[in-house]
């Protein structure tokens, strides 16, 4: 298929897809290249919005594991995701996409506060918008903030970036003989505890009919395959 079948889509990438083959922080090489294949799916036509996590800086709940205060961990992970957002923000705009990084919590010096229509105004204007600093509430992960936005903006589906070929009946690089499914329902994935998004999230997009379509970004060219309408990964659905 030549055409489209999203009009907008949103990206979930975690704060590890920017590691590279880093221990730490953001590879410049690695935001490059998915920046280079939001670029090129954003000349499609589709409206482009990314949910960033900040799991390559630090996550609030392995924080708050080590001693420090749940929130405050919840709060030092959102400032990551705003870190990752500015360099995914500097990488599209070496490709020449204009883009906005939009965040929950107010840093009105780097970036916009989330408002929502002007979100979509972007998102009609063509501009790619990273959203960052999650729900810009403690105890919700970056997952969740995926689904509200993507409610938020009227998404047609969300795209959950990772670094395996879909969703297993287990952990595929700790168990070769893992089944992959390339179709399943919401209450299987929340039944059989899945790891594809927390259950709030599943929640959420179960509740709003919000499809999930989990696919291997390291794959080079597999977002725009999955944005073309070609069977990548599994579908989440009803």
């Amino acid at each position: 298929m030549s055409e489209p079948v999203y009009r907008r889509i949103l990206l979930k990438l975690s704060g590890e897809a920017l590691l590279g083959s880093q221990g730490f922080g953001v590879d410049p090489a690695t935001t490059a290249r998915i920046a280079q294949e939001v670029h090129e799916v954003a000349e499609l036509g589709v409206q482009v919005a990314i949910v960033v996590g900040g799991g390559n800086f630090i996550r609030g709940v392995a924080a708050s594991a080590v001693g420090i205060d749940r929130v405050v961990g919840d709060n030092m992970g959102m400032l990551a995701t705003i870190i990752n957002a500015l360099a995914l923000q500097d990488a599209l705009e070496k490709c020449n996409t204009f883009t906005r990084v939009v965040t929950a919590i107010e840093i009105r010096q780097v970036a916009e506060p989330f408002i929502r229509r002007r979100v979509i105004r972007h998102l009609e204007k063509g501009r790619v918008v990273v959203l960052a600093a999650g729900t810009g509430n403690p105890y919700f992960s970056t997952d969740t903030a995926a689904a509200l936005r993507a409610m938020e903006i009227k998404a047609d589906v969300i795209l959950k970036a990772t670094k395996v070929d879909g969703i297993y009946d287990a952990d595929p690089q700790k168990v070769p003989e893992a089944k992959m499914f390339t179709e399943i329902k919401y209450l299987e994935v929340l039944s059989k505890r899945l790891a594809v998004m927390d259950t709030t999230a599943i929640s959420l997009c179960m509740d709003n009919n919000m499809p999930i379509i989990v696919f291997n970004l390291n794959v080079p060219g597999n977002l725009k395959r999955v944005v073309l309408g070609e069977r990548i990964g599994s579908r989440v659905a009803r």
